[in-house]
């Protein structure tokens, strides 16, 4: 069975607990390095060509944009997920789902019979309204639970993404 992880995550300036935190890291980056370690595969962070603002409040301000037109950033590269069986897509809840890189990723791959496992990292808002997304984007994949962390938290839940992970392949 082969694996991948698949995640967009944010540095910098990220909204935590209330309060605006710079992160080396970003919260789904960790949580995407947790299930690589715990189940194995390969690991591909999903980047735009055009950043999106240093800035919180700009970049929210961004993606809010692209939400309401629909659009569908470009990829500064992309990886080959027909190869993969079990792929496991990463993302910040941005307004209620995945940020629009992610549809720019998955829309038109061919993701007949793969089995689709999301996480999200979100400061309260759980995983929105990203999975029924995933289904409606991923025909004929299996589009398993998928797991809210709460971003502040992120680097504390290795144990309870393993534990996930692990489940997630059986």
């Amino acid at each position: 069975m082969k694996i991948i992880t698949v995640y967009y995550s944010r540095k910098g300036e990220n909204y935590w607990n209330g309060s605006i935190k710079n992160l080396k890291k970003g919260n789904t980056e960790i949580v995407a390095e947790f299930i690589q370690k715990a189940v194995g595969g390969d690991l591909f962070e999903v980047e735009t060509v055009k950043a999106y603002a240093d800035d919180y409040y700009k970049c929210i301000d961004e993606a809010q944009k692209e939400l309401r037109e629909n659009a569908r950033p470009e990829l500064k590269k992309t990886v080959a997920l027909d190869e993969y069986d079990v792929i496991f897509v990463g993302y910040p809840n941005w307004w209620g789902t995945m940020p629009m890189v992610m549809f720019s990723l998955l829309e038109g791959c061919d993701l007949k019979g793969k089995k689709i496992v999301p996480f999200c990292t979100n400061e309260g808002s759980g995983m929105g309204s990203s999975e029924r997304d995933l289904k409606r984007i991923c025909i004929g994949a299996e589009i398993a639970k998928g797991l809210p962390v709460h971003g502040a938290e992120a680097a504390q839940a290795e144990k309870q993404v393993a534990e996930w992970a692990k489940n997630s392949v059986k």
